[in-house]
């Protein structure tokens, strides 16, 4: 076991004491905030450090002060003042000298000092929100809410966030813990995280290509949830791990969610420079796209990945049918099930030389009216290069199979016409709650995305003639044949078993008329219904 996943599991069992009656999903509201406080304070003191800035916490001249507050919120994009540190604030607890309304306090001087830097200050405004200091399940009174609040701070700040080589690995202890509030969160849980061994599939898809090179990596989620797939993503990358080699662009509806996202981001070392993430409603209008001279035109992506609601409704009055550039020339997908629209979008913001991956559920692959149109349209422009179907129960708050469409842009694709389906769902662990896939499912389903050929049972490479003769439905089982033969079994075998059961018929028979006989103080009645239950087995 890692540091990380020892670290959380002491986390979460220590959080789950304090969290009284508090449901999960709303407790991770006040945990994972101060978490993330935490990181931006230290992180500040080592800013500070670097740069030879320490003496700002014993600055007493208020115009020394703020000069200090800009030059730090240059440098980091926001400023924390020395009243409030996160070891000031634990040292005021321990010592008893907390007061109820600090915490309000430190989190609006937070907002104030967050608009100190206009282009970091969407990266840092009200990202602290959801922090609901108020909330009666906290504690009855302000003094009750407030011993909470101190607990998690102390909680907290009990841990070493660093593995034996000394490196920090506060982002995976916050990204396990997400999974673990998600876990616990039923059908929310889905709506904010991707299970990793899914994301592990998007972002080893979508980084195939890719090549070890120093040129800048721009990844783009259009429902990003949390954020997690986007940082794996990174991970797949050769050169992730290089500080400023990726850029990133997310958009979320839900504002909790949002402000997960833009936490679990920077805790994992992502500079606010190299991060463009946005509450908004995705298929409302297009973005992200720059702008000059008053016409915008869409960023392309070499990497799109989503999980999106699955079938969910959307509003289409408001779609120019005509004028929306995501949608023409590929149709407009029905108000009750937005799927293709998801799709759309992001085929529009892909690079002709980029990948996108996106799951979704099966119904995609076969349902017609407008869904078929778009389906059709999307393989005669010939984008669709894979189609991967995995095991249901995978994702929190839904039991359904889903599917992953791999898109990729025309110089990607190049010469090839064909489509490659791979059947993955019947390969995976089973568990209590849900399913899992191992490491060696998802190695066999990239190895097989690789090597793109047939495979018994498994996969298939199927060319344009052969989906047009299925007219243009994608269902996985007409390219996939996974039927296995019923075992036959002898007929000496059959009359063997057939012997056997007929012994313990009469055994137990037997048995029953011996207990029958024994029977004393039944009423003849009983006795009565006992022969007659007696004379039914015979038959």
């Amino acid at each position: 076991m890692s540091n990380a996943t020892e670290i959380t599991t002491k986390l979460w069992a220590m959080a789950n004491k304090l969290r009284g009656t508090m449901d999960a999903s709303e407790y991770k509201n006040y945990i994972l905030p101060f978490m993330f406080y935490r990181y931006l304070s230290e992180n500040q003191d080592n800013y500070l450090e670097d740069n030879h800035l320490e003496e700002f916490y014993t600055v007493a001249d208020a115009e020394e002060r703020e000069e200090y507050l800009e030059e730090i919120s240059r440098g980091l994009g926001y400023a924390i003042i020395p009243e409030y540190t996160w070891d000031k604030l634990v040292s005021k607890i321990e010592h008893h000298k907390i007061k109820a309304s600090d915490f309000q306090d430190m989190f609006d001087h937070f907002n104030a000092n967050a608009k100190r830097n206009p282009t970091a200050e969407a990266d840092f405004a009200e990202v602290f929100s959801d922090v609901n200091l108020g909330d009666t399940r906290l504690g009855t009174s302000t003094n009750e809410r407030a011993k909470a609040l101190n607990d998690i701070v102390l909680m907290i700040n009990e841990f070493n966030f660093k593995d034996e080589s000394g490196q920090d690995i506060l982002g995976d202890v916050y990204e396990y813990l997400i999974g673990q509030f998600a876990a616990n969160a039923g059908k929310k849980g889905g709506e904010f995280y991707t299970p990793h061994e899914v994301s592990q599939i998007l972002a080893k898809v979508v980084t195939s290509d890719a090549k070890d090179c120093n040129e800048q990596f721009r990844v783009y989620d259009p429902t990003m949830g949390s954020g997690s797939l986007l940082l794996t993503v990174q991970k797949e990358l050769p050169n992730g791990d290089k500080e400023g080699s990726v850029d990133f662009y997310g958009q979320e509806l839900n504002t909790t969610t949002y402000n997960l996202a833009r936490m679990n981001l920077m805790m994992h070392g992502v500079n606010y420079k190299n991060m463009e993430l946005r509450r908004a409603d995705t298929l409302d209008a297009d973005w992200p796209f720059a702008e000059k001279d008053g016409i915008q035109t869409p960023l392309k992506f070499d990497a799109v990945v989503a999980n999106p609601p699955y079938s969910q409704k959307w509003d289409i009055k408001n779609i120019d049918r005509e004028k929306d550039v995501r949608f023409k020339g590929f149709g407009v997908a029905p108000a009750s099930k937005a799927d293709y629209a998801f799709v759309l979008h992001g085929l529009y913001h892909l690079d002709k030389t980029g990948t996108m991956a996106i799951v979704l559920p099966h119904g995609v692959l076969f349902r017609g009216a407008s869904e078929g149109r778009i389906r059709q349209n999307i393989i005669n422009e010939n984008l669709l290069d894979a189609v991967i179907g995995l095991p249901a129960n995978l994702f929190y708050g839904t039991s359904i199979p889903t599917c992953v469409l791999v898109f990729k842009g025309r110089e990607a694709r190049g010469e090839c016409k064909d489509i490659l389906f791979i059947d993955a769902s019947a390969e995976f662990e089973k568990g209590k709650n849900q399913n899992k896939l191992t490491k060696e499912n998802i190695d066999k389903i990239i190895e097989t995305f690789h090597n793109r050929s047939d495979v018994e049972k498994y996969a298939h490479v199927a060319g344009i003639e052969e989906i047009k003769e299925n007219d243009y439905n994608l269902n996985i089982p007409r390219y996939v044949d996974t039927f296995e033969e019923e075992e036959v079994v002898p007929l000496p075998e059959i009359a063997k078993e057939l012997k056997e059961v007929r012994e313990e018929i009469q055994t137990t028979t037997a048995e029953l008329y011996k207990l029958m006989g024994e029977l004393e103080g039944t009423s003849d009645e009983a006795k009565a219904e006992l022969q007659s239950f007696m004379e039914l087995l015979k038959m």
